[in-house]
């Protein structure tokens, strides 16, 4: 698999199609490409005549991670983005999707550079604004019970929490993170958010958001707020296992038709 070299890591990633357009798909914390499209979030393969990119964050998959905290940040992460883009697509509009912290990386990175995408597809936004300082706490103690009583005690914890409806049938899996360096990751997404609300409410490019219910780390308040801000996006939540079957499709209307 190729690689790039950012500051203090190098991103795995892969490029799928010979030509069109090019999308980028990010993934959540803690996940990877390959562990995402294994939870049946491989959102671009309903996609034709596209070329798609995909890469694992730093720290996580096949990609190296560094031990600054400050690095796992959102805003650091749309940096490493910008940089691949401008390696693989140097100048071109790209189309861009990503659940969780890929939401935030891509809303970093679109009031940066607003002019690098084409379209925005915001899947299961995360925890924000006020609601964020109760999801740091959570990422707080899962990085300290991680360095007093190891990976199998944090995994313990997650697994007495609820399960979203629509996630009913996904197979159980597990971090792609490496055991030592999973707290200072976890670290740097307790000190991270989305951007401010008056910056988000500037993006003008088409947006479409997907979201799922019973998820306090992925609330569709959320959600609901991104729609609200970003004018004219469309907002469609998934409450079954059978919505998010719908999203490929959903995100490759999206595509084509902006």
């Amino acid at each position: 698999m190729p690689t790039f070299v950012v500051t203090d890591a190098r991103l795995d990633y892969d490029i799928t199609g010979d030509e069109g357009p090019l999308v980028v798909q990010l993934h959540g914390l803690t996940s990877s490409r390959e562990r995402d499209a294994h939870l049946g979030l491989d959102l671009g393969r309903a996609l034709r005549g596209h070329r798609v990119l995909r890469y694992d964050a730093r720290g996580h998959g096949g990609s190296s991670g560094s031990r600054n905290e400050q690095d796992y940040r959102w805003e650091s992460l749309a940096g490493d983005l910008l940089a691949l883009l401008d390696h693989v697509a140097p100048g071109e509009k790209v189309h861009g999707i990503g659940p969780s912290m890929g939401t935030g990386t891509l809303l970093h990175a679109a009031i940066r550079d607003p002019d690098r995408f084409a379209t925005l597809t915001l899947v299961v936004p995360p925890t924000a604004y006020k609601a964020r300082r109760t999801q740091a706490e959570h990422y707080r103690h899962g990085a300290d019970l991680i360095e007093s009583h190891g990976l199998a005690a944090f995994l313990a914890l997650g697994d007495a929490a609820p399960v979203p409806p629509a996630l009913a049938d996904a197979p159980q899996t597990f971090p792609e993170i490496a055991e030592d360096l999973l707290p200072t990751v976890m670290r740097g997404a307790a000190a991270t958010d989305l951007p401010d609300r008056k910056a988000i409410a500037e993006i003008t490019v088409p947006t479409l958001i997907l979201a799922w219910s019973g998820d306090p780390a992925h609330p569709v308040r959320t959600a609901n707020r991104l729609h609200e801000l970003i004018e004219g996006s469309r907002l469609v939540v998934a409450r079954t296992p059978y919505g998010v079957m719908a999203w490929p499709g959903l995100f490759a209307e999206h595509v084509i038709t902006a």
